[in-house]
């Protein structure tokens, strides 16, 4: 079973589950923690690998419905039947492998930096770091790709934080986790494809290069999906504007007990 960080609100029987990136760890929603759990449940899962969930694995191979699975598994020992969940980054990817494998459990969505689609810009740094991930130590390239990402000043607090983070992962579980990123695109096109008719909110920042296209074109064609675009901020809303996610998040998830 994973790390988990577990809140409990007397008042309210809701439930809303945080589900961090790659390379990233729970400690990334500590600016989500207090206002959430002054409303809600409150589960903070550390995912496989990370933080301070060591699950041994067997495989070599890792696969985003193993990791959801981990997930599932994790719900149920705490008995939690349906959650609202919080993603940021890749972890928006795993929460839709979540309802991609139970469709019940989940009530809505919220994604900061949400990924969606590859650009060329994505792909080919993907394809460079393929290239150069059996030369470079993980955490040069893990470097090198936090700082495309989140480049401005103004993103230097979320750069810090999961640069930080990373550094606990161990060379062979960064491996497993990069390993992910070769059919990545097939698969986010596969998973875009199976339409979903749970309330899903996309907060993005206004400055992030690689992913804010794509979700603006998903949102487009799912009338079940809305975009709220926050103006100076890169890839990780939740840390850049924290008053901005929290107040948009809270209110969305409010709408869809």
């Amino acid at each position: 079973m994973l790390y988990t960080t577990k809140i409990f609100n007397d008042n309210s029987t809701e439930w809303v589950v945080f589900v961090h990136g790659a390379g990233g760890s729970s400690a990334v929603w500590y600016k989500q923690v207090k206002p959430f759990s002054e409303k809600f449940n409150v589960l903070l899962v550390d995912l496989r690998g990370h933080g301070q969930s060591k699950l041994k694995s067997e495989s070599k191979k890792y696969s985003f419905k193993l990791i959801a699975n981990d997930i599932l598994v994790t719900l149920k020992a705490h008995s939690i039947d349906t959650a609202h969940f919080v993603g940021v980054s890749l972890g928006s990817i795993i929460i839709k492998q979540v309802y991609s494998l139970e469709p019940k459990i989940v009530k809505s969505m919220v994604f900061a930096g949400a990924v969606t689609e590859l650009n060329f810009k994505s792909r080919l740094l993907l394809r460079i770091a393929r290239i150069f991930n059996s030369i470079l130590p993980y955490m040069v390239l893990y470097k090198i790709f936090a700082g495309i990402m989140m480049p401005k000043k103004n993103h230097q607090k979320s750069r810090k934080l999961f640069v930080q983070e990373a550094k606990k992962l161990m060379d062979n579980e960064f491996k497993r986790w990069f390993k992910l990123t070769a059919r990545l695109t097939s698969y986010l096109s596969e998973l875009e494809k199976g339409k979903s008719i749970i309330p899903k909110l996309y907060i993005m920042g206004g400055e992030d290069h690689l992913f804010l296209a794509p979700v603006k074109k998903i949102v487009e064609n799912d009338c079940y999906s809305k975009l709220s675009i926050v103006a100076n901020c890169g890839h990780v809303v939740n840390i850049e504007n924290p008053v901005v996610f929290n107040q948009l998040s809270i209110e969305f998830i409010q709408k869809h007990y």
